[in-house]
């Protein structure tokens, strides 16, 4: 592969986000139906069934594909919700549904047999054995990996295995393997994996107390700041404790995922996608994220100029790292 060949694939949490990633240079956009069955499953976003066949057309429209993310794991009674959402996606010719559970994978295969399936970042399927049972088994396409990996580590697994990888390259960037952490699920009752929500606005609030910000999830202090500091959006993992005479991250410094530098060894280690996190970012984020990855994409050298100012404007306390791209520990 080369960093041209990549595929780019940008994420749309409106119609108007939609629009916006596919003009600003998207090979493909995913997105999710306004409900339970996508893990970006906040107030305000995400796409009822007619807003989503009309911006399937309009992708077609322009060759972008469409991939629609049906990635939680269904309630047990309510596995019809899920598997409407499959029928649907189906229905307005989704170029792909990215799935996370073994059922619904299942009943995808067996009763959609045209339709391609991704695996998703939630399955957490990160070695040649878990990720060759999901293709063998149930015909999987592409696997979203986890942000655990070193490049090293995607090379050697993309030399073991028969379908495609896709992998992270800005945006939020999760300590846990995707998809299992329960920090957020004790502080709020809401589970990241299987309602749809981390950090969920509804229990997220701020109150001001002597000067500081301070930041609440559910009873829990995540952060004080105070006015004109950085007060990243309150998650346990990236949230300041006391431990012992000691204030700080325990778990996650806040900042971004940014492999901009890292595309020609991406490349090299035969990665055939590029995953811009966000669903539930603003329509100008989307924007100006794309289109810096398309030109990142496009020109010669791709990923070794200077970092761009634009992306680091939209990086979490205005900080970024490679994560596990280029992890030192162990």
């Amino acid at each position: 592969m080369t960093a041209r060949q990549i595929e780019l694939v940008c994420p749309a949490g409106t119609p108007a986000s939609f629009r916006a990633a596919v003009e600003a240079g998207a090979d493909a956009v995913y997105c999710g139906f306004n409900d339970e069955t996508n893990a970006r499953n906040f107030p305000g976003l995400n796409f009822n069934p007619a807003e989503l066949e009309s911006a399937i057309d309009y992708a077609h429209a322009r060759q972008v594909k469409v991939f629609v993310a049906i990635n939680t794991f269904p309630r047990a009674g309510a596995q019809a919700v899920w598997h409407e959402a499959v029928d649907r996606a189906a229905a307005m010719q989704a170029d792909a549904v990215i799935l996370a559970d073994i059922g619904l994978l299942a009943y995808a295969a067996g009763r959609k047999p045209n339709l391609r399936l991704h695996l998703s970042v939630q399955a957490a399927a990160a070695n040649p054995e878990s990720i060759s049972y999901y293709v063998e088994q149930f015909g999987v396409r592409r696997v979203v990996l986890p942000r655990v990996l070193t490049i090293e580590e995607i090379a050697a697994l993309n030399s073991s295995i028969a379908c495609e990888t896709e992998v992270f390259v800005f945006g939020g960037l999760c300590v846990m393997t995707e998809g299992r952490c329960s920090m957020s699920s004790y502080a709020t009752g809401l589970s990241p994996n299987m309602n749809g929500v981390c950090s969920p606005p509804s229990h997220v609030r701020y109150t001001d107390e002597d000067g500081e910000i301070v930041s609440h999830l559910g009873e829990f202090t995540i952060n004080r700041a105070r006015r004109g500091e950085p007060n990243p959006y309150p998650t346990l993992c990236k949230g300041k404790f006391n431990c012992g005479s000691v204030t700080g991250s325990i778990f996650e410094e806040a900042a971004s995922l940014d492999a901009t530098a890292l595309i020609p060894a991406l490349a090299s280690a035969g990665v055939s996608a590029l995953k811009i996190e966000g669903r539930q970012r603003s329509r100008s984020y989307i924007d100006t994220v794309v289109r810096e990855f398309r030109q990142a994409l496009d020109r010669p050298a791709a990923g070794e100029q200077t970092r761009s100012r634009r992306l680091a404007e939209l990086t979490e306390g205005q900080r970024t790292t490679h994560g596990a791209y280029r992890k030192s520990w162990r």
